[in-house]
């Protein structure tokens, strides 16, 4: 036994002397040939889980802020997401922009391949009933004279073209027919001034069957009857029996209904899907249940410099009257902009508005980890979901379509060409004093607009209070419909707030209270019609904005009574930076301007009822 064991102790000792020399050898070997050992490619893995682990926590709409944990944003409180740069390699673009697996799924980045396909858009239309300008005959009087009778009492009577609509008492014409009887004698002998005194009649509205009967008669007609030249509907009446009248007065109006127009408002942005000869469907809220159809026949050359709409005209035939004129009508026009070829198209989703410039993120191929680079791209018309690209992308490349706004953050952290940003470089954030940064409280304080100051006024009647009240609370419902970003919703309550407004009683305030509401309701008014009619829910947000504001002042102003607190909340990312208010019934931030893009960025100003 004890032989045994003194053999195996005499091959451990070769064997550890064994992996010692080859442990040496490795060594010598790897120091000439530049391969790293065994040791230092545990310290190299170790560094490269630290430097994975390390990822920095930003906030997607305030890239200066800069944190090592997660957490929510000081300023606007939405969450916090991981980014982190990476080398792509010596042939990477130093524009681009990489973004970590963790990352690209916490902020919920999709692509889009870019392909061809054939523009649709179903562009929605609001119009009234018009009467066919073509139409329209304006009787007016040919000489002067008493109004003895009218066959016409009332407006909307239907007439038949000849039909007596007045008698008229005349002497200037009782005096003319005498010289027609007098040039009657001299028909043969001066047959110019014959036809003088006829022509002269029958400017004066007289046709070939009264004349021919004064001259048989060969005594003047005391009274004359005014005929209708067309067949319709009396639509004014300008005068009463007794009444005297002057040469070119208006007596009465008449129009044919039996075709009529139906005018649309086209937007700017509606006019590139529209053509002469399109179809659109309409209904009407006077005939529910019911559908029509027609065509394009005439696009209005010249835009409305008020309302920024051009008139769109659809003729059709009415010969039942069920179309009324100013009959409210509501269209849809299925349209396709491309006839022969098919365009690029984008999803809205994919691009960043600066008001000037359309920015996209392209994903860069055959790279490890998710890159993306900045790009500035120019946009045909809107389509539906999407967007036709004009230039600035091609067929199969690939695009950032959701979490655009937080690869933009990502740019804009590590200095590359973003949005607010194109040139590049790092964006300065606040004093920074070495490797000292700003506090939170420093760099929420830059986000806070200044706002307008209001002196109250402490003569407003309780009633008119509860009556703005009653605005607000309509309001707080279309506020709700923006934060869900829904247009059906948003135009709904919108009709809802102007109802409310509508009854309002001014006459409760008095002097220069009365005027200052004055003021104030036009405006309102005015942009809720913008949220009404606008297409598109980012122009709607524009005109909700100054609805906002102008209803803050009103507040502050008369106050207003109410069961449920009020607030007065604020988003400084909205519209390019500038910032936009809003009224919030709840501290809690749900940005109306955003949605669910950035439903937490914002935060509370004041309590409007303090």
């Amino acid at each position: 036994m004890k032989n045994i064991l003194d053999k195996i102790r005499k091959n451990n000792k070769v064997l550890v002397a064994t992996i010692i020399l080859v442990m040496i050898f490795g060594l010598v070997l790897g120091r000439l040939t530049g391969t790293p050992s065994i040791g230092e490619n545990k310290e190299e893995i170790h560094d490269h889980a630290n430097e994975a682990v390390n990822e920095i926590w930003t906030c997607s709409m305030h890239p200066q802020i800069q944190k090592d944990s997660p957490g929510d944003c000081p300023i606007c409180g939405m969450d916090l997401i991981p980014l982190l740069t990476a080398d792509a390699g010596e042939k990477a673009d130093p524009n681009e922009i990489q973004m970590t697996q963790s990352a690209m799924k916490l902020a919920e980045v999709q692509t889009y391949k870019v392909r061809y396909g054939a523009p649709e858009n179903s562009v929605y239309l609001l119009g009234k009933v018009k009467a066919d300008e073509r139409n329209i005959a304006t009787l007016t009087a040919r000489f002067g004279g008493r109004i003895e009778k009218l066959y016409v009492n009332y407006t909307g009577q239907q007439v038949s073209k000849g039909q007596k609509l007045a008698s008229i008492y005349s002497p200037d014409l009782i005096t003319a027919q005498r010289e027609l009887i007098e040039a009657v004698k001299y028909k043969e002998t001066n047959p110019s001034f014959y036809h003088a005194t006829r022509n002269k009649l029958k400017l004066w509205d007289l046709n070939e069957e009264q004349i021919d009967a004064i001259e048989n008669d060969g005594e003047p007609s005391v009274y004359f009857d005014i005929l209708s030249p067309i067949s319709g509907t009396v639509s004014r009446r300008d005068v009463a029996i007794g009444d005297y009248v002057k040469e070119g007065m208006p007596i009465f109006e008449v129009i044919d209904l039996s075709r009529i127009w139906i005018m649309f408002d086209a937007y700017e942005s509606d006019l590139p899907w529209i053509k002469t000869g399109d179809k659109i469907t309409f209904t009407l809220q006077s005939l529910p249940g019911k559908t029509y159809t027609g065509r394009v026949s005439y696009i209005d050359p010249f835009l409305n410099a008020d309302t920024r709409v051009a008139k769109i005209r659809v003729e059709i035939q009415n010969r039942k009257l069920q179309f009324k004129p100013e009959m409210f009508v509501n269209g849809i026009l299925e349209s396709k902009i491309a006839v022969n070829s098919e365009q690029l198209l984008i999803p809205k989703t994919s691009i960043l508005w600066t008001g000037k410039r359309a920015v996209v993120y392209v994903k860069v191929p055959n790279r490890e980890s998710p890159s993306f680079i900045y790009r500035e791209i120019v946009l045909g018309p809107e389509a539906g979901s999407f967007y036709v690209v004009d230039s600035g992308l091609k067929e199969g490349e690939e695009i950032a379509s959701n979490g655009v706004f937080k690869i933009d953050a990502s740019a804009q952290l590590f200095g590359k060409p973003s949005m607010m940003n194109p040139e590049g470089g790092r964006l300065s954030t606040g004093h920074n004093h070495g490797e000292t940064q700003m506090s939170d409280e420093e760099m929420a304080a830059m986000d806070k607009p200044e706002t307008k100051d209001v002196t109250y006024s402490g003569n407003v009647p309780e009633e008119f209070k509860d009556q703005l009240g009653e605005v607000i609370s309509s309001y707080l419902k279309m506020k709700d419909g923006f934060v869900a970003t829904s247009e059906k919703i948003v135009v709904a309550e919108a009709k809802n707030v102007l109802a409310k407004l509508d009854k309002v009683d001014m006459s409760l305030l008095k002097g220069d209270d009365h005027n200052e509401w004055m003021g104030l309701l036009e405006p309102i008014k005015n942009n809720l019609n913008g949220i009404i009619n606008m297409k598109g829910i980012e122009m709607k947000r524009s005109h909700f904005s100054l609805v906002s504001n102008k209803l803050t002042e009103a507040i502050d102003k008369f106050g207003f009574n109410s069961s449920t607190p009020v607030y007065l909340e604020f988003c400084p990312m909205a519209f390019d930076d500038k910032g936009a208010f809003w009224i919030s019934n709840q501290k809690e931030i749900r940005n109306p301007y955003f949605g669910d893009m950035m439903l937490k960025c914002g935060e509370v100003k004041r309590d409007l009822k303090k």
